[in-house]
């Protein structure tokens, strides 16, 4: 039996997951990145997108994270994503529900009002979302 990798996902509104895997791929700022057991230590940021994680070659969970950090480590691979959601759990009809109501809101902001940013960034992150669920 092949050694297994600790995996660790967290956000800041709780932990998506904690336990042992075979394999994880993450969408890494400067291009996606795979970790199993053993692998060497190294850091870097997170670009939205979806993590996977593998149990042999099957793909047992899929997470879409919002930005973030990975840090692998002798311990195991920890994520902390900025925000995050497991598809599995996602429905399409509510992520647009989600979607039209960040519009809205967008929508009756002022022109110089400093929210448009973060606001944007988080319809940029639902959309996201929305394409993950419908491939």
């Amino acid at each position: 039996m092949a050694d297994k990798l600790h995996f660790s996902l967290v956000s800041p509104a709780r932990e998506l997951f904690s336990g042992k895997v075979d394999h994880v791929i993450a969408p890494g700022t400067e291009g996606e990145f795979g970790v199993l057991a053993h692998h060497a230590p190294f850091m870097t940021t997170l670009k939205n997108g979806i993590v996977r994680v593998l149990e042999g070659d099957t793909v047992k969970m899929r997470i879409y994270v919002r930005g973030g950090f990975a840090d692998v480590t002798p311990a195991g691979l920890t994520i902390l994503a900025e925000d995050a959601r497991n598809l599995t759990d996602a429905k399409a009809e509510d992520v647009d529900a989600e979607i039209e109501a960040v519009r809205l809101k967008l929508l009756a902001l002022d022109a110089g009002d400093t929210k448009h940013f973060a606001l944007q960034e988080q319809v940029a992150y639902l959309e996201g979302i929305r394409a993950a669920l419908a491939n």
